[in-house]
């Protein structure tokens, strides 16, 4: 057993990564869906968006044959409206809410209605929005993705004129670098991002890293204010015995290679394991399967019951064919000639405050590859001046840092969250710089 690549033919890989969650193909299809909607008052979905976006409004305006109305609905309340239709886990949010689910009926497909009333228009680029005259005013924000492409397109509409540091290639962060191919599309967060910045005022400069190739004291000397959006991205570390092994490495990193290079290019092991059980864990695992590993082993500390994905992720692995070991915790790699051979766990018990502790029994799997997902850290922290805990930026209720005029969301703030938390946050960043501006 060893890591190899280009396992499978190229129409293999196309099956294995197109959309998992096909749109409507015809417009009377989004119709009866829509028709289905009972226009709640006081909307349950509309609360349990992160962003607060108006389904009824959007979807009644679907009825009616208004596609613009419709994406103007979503995309004033999330600019990222068109990606979160694709990668929210709506499951917990918006359609589960509906109230459908309580008359134990199919709920409303929000996800897919949102995406059919934002595609067009982001791919053809309606001028939804207008900009302000420019006011003077400058801002630099640290990083495109979700978080600071949402507070410079919000600060734009107000005249701000903003410059956005990115540290890769491309913008969109996490979507672009972060979540699995088959759930959103590279080419889909490239038109995203092209039709944010195409509202004018909005300036990226890209392989532009925080504390090496731009300073924070130097931005905070040239723009009237700065937003730090940098996310998180560093991977937990197991600490145990043969996590330098060759075949061992980190979901963000294994992920990021499937985003940025070609399918066939990505090695992957006969028999993975995964440590792990949120969202991460689930596209490493799902992915290493339709990349053409044989065996993909789940292993997780704890119950299903306290698992950090959804029923729906977990049921996208066990139908890829993944298969699950709960309460089971790694303890040490094995390997023969600097290459993965074993990983033994140590299986374990919950105690009354839900924590695993270790029984002393343990498991031997024979693998040739460990993905570990055990969680994120923030980048190194902008400026040691910046008051954090362990990494996460620390803001008050105004999205402000510890250092005058600079602002921070995400992330980099929360430790991890969705894409829509961070589309808010960046939201709200924005309201508090323009406050901070008019109070000069």
């Amino acid at each position: 057993m060893s890591l190899r690549n280009n396992r499978l033919t190229t129409e293999e890989y196309n099956a294995h990564f197109s959309d998992i969650h096909p749109p409507f193909e015809i417009h009377s299809a989004a119709l009866v869906e829509a028709n289905r909607c009972l226009f709640c008052y006081d909307a349950p979905c509309t609360k349990s968006c992160p962003t607060s976006i108006d389904v009824p409004k959007f979807i009644k305006q679907i009825t009616t044959e208004n596609l613009k109305g419709a994406a103007y609905t979503i995309l004033s309340a999330n600019i990222m409206g068109g990606g979160c239709s694709k990668v929210c886990p709506v499951e917990k949010l918006c359609e589960g809410a509906c109230v459908y689910n309580l008359l134990e009926e199919e709920a409303i497909p929000i996800a897919k209605l949102q995406r059919y009333a934002t595609e067009r228009a982001i791919r053809e680029k309606w001028p939804l929005f207008t900009r302000q005259p420019s006011n003077g005013k400058r801002v630099a924000v640290i990083g495109a993705g979700p978080a600071g492409l949402s507070c410079a397109h919000a600060l734009s509409r107000e005249g701000v004129d903003v410059t956005i540091y990115e540290k890769e290639s491309k913008g969109g962060g996490l979507m672009t670098y972060g979540i699995a191919a088959y759930k959103v599309t590279p080419q889909f967060c490239q038109e995203e991002v092209d039709y944010i910045i195409s509202l004018g005022g909005i300036n990226v400069l890209y392989n532009m890293q925080l504390g090496k190739d731009v300073l924070l004291e130097i931005l905070q000397q040239q723009y009237d204010a700065v937003y730090l959006a940098y996310g998180v991205g560093l991977a937990r570390q197991l600490s145990i015995a043969g996590e330098q092994l060759n075949g061992v490495v980190d979901a963000i990193h294994f992920i990021y290679e499937i985003r940025t290079k070609g399918y066939p290019e990505v090695p992957v092991g006969e028999s993975v394991a995964v440590i792990g059980m949120g969202m991460t864990a689930i596209d490493a695992a799902t992915q290493a399967k339709r990349l053409g590993a044989k065996d993909v082993t789940l292993v997780y500390r704890r119950t299903e019951a306290e698992m950090p994905c959804t029923e729906t992720e977990l049921n996208i692995a066990k139908l890829d064919g993944c298969k699950i070991i709960w309460l089971a915790a790694p303890k040490e790699i094995t390997g023969e000639n600097g290459q993965v051979k074993q990983l033994v766990c140590e299986m374990m018990r919950l105690d009354e405050r839900k924590s695993p502790v270790g029984t002393g029994e343990l498991i031997t799997l024979n693998v040739d590859m460990v993905i570990k997902a055990t969680g994120q850290l923030p980048y190194t922290m902008a400026s040691p001046q910046i008051d954090n805990d362990h990494g996460k930026v620390l803001i008050n209720e105004h999205a402000a840092t510890s250092l005058p005029g600079v602002f921070a969301g995400g992330d980099c703030v929360n430790g991890g969250k969705e894409v829509v938390d961070a589309v808010q946050a960046g939201k709200e960043g924005a309201k508090a710089i323009l406050q901070y501006l008019i109070g000069e």
